[in-house]
């Protein structure tokens, strides 16, 4: 069951759903999934230890990463309305220099159909869901420098 639900959502296109910067404008996530480049996506929260550890994690090791890949990389949190105001601080106060949405109604994550947080969605080129990772350990973030490698060679 679970396996037919992964599949399902890897077969997936770039949803239409409007979620928020940390401005507070609302955007189209189809729009910031660029045609021609790779995107990975991480869903977290601000109640979220593992979430915050693997976007730390890389964050540390992305300037590295960036040497010989070309990506993007967006976080999106699922926070409600009532904690933008902390979202915003904490992508401050950590020095995120990738863009952060915000999905308080978590339109996007009823789209996505996944259960929780952390989540991991890497989008080709086409729009296309190519990979899914659900939850967080430490050493994760290799099993996506990983797909990102092999993605990256089929260009």
């Amino acid at each position: 069951m679970l396996l037919v639900a992964a599949f399902a959502t890897q077969a997936q296109d770039v949803p239409n759903v409007l979620v928020k910067n940390v401005k507070g404008e609302s955007v189209n996530f189809a729009d910031v999934i660029k045609k021609g480049r790779i995107t990975v996506v991480s869903f977290w929260a601000t109640w979220c230890v593992p979430c915050k550890k693997e976007i730390n994690n890389i964050s540390e090791v992305m300037p590295e990463w960036k040497k010989n890949m070309d990506f993007d990389f967006v976080t999106v949190s699922i926070d409600d309305t009532r904690n933008i105001a902390k979202v915003k601080s904490y992508v401050n106060t950590m020095k995120w220099d990738f863009p952060t949405l915000i999905d308080p109604n978590q339109d996007l994550k009823q789209k996505l159909n996944f259960p929780s947080v952390p989540y991991t969605v890497v989008f080709d080129g086409n729009g296309k869901i190519v990979f899914t990772h659900q939850g967080y350990v430490e050493g994760d973030e290799f099993i996506l420098k990983d797909k990102l490698k092999e993605l990256l060679q089929q260009k």
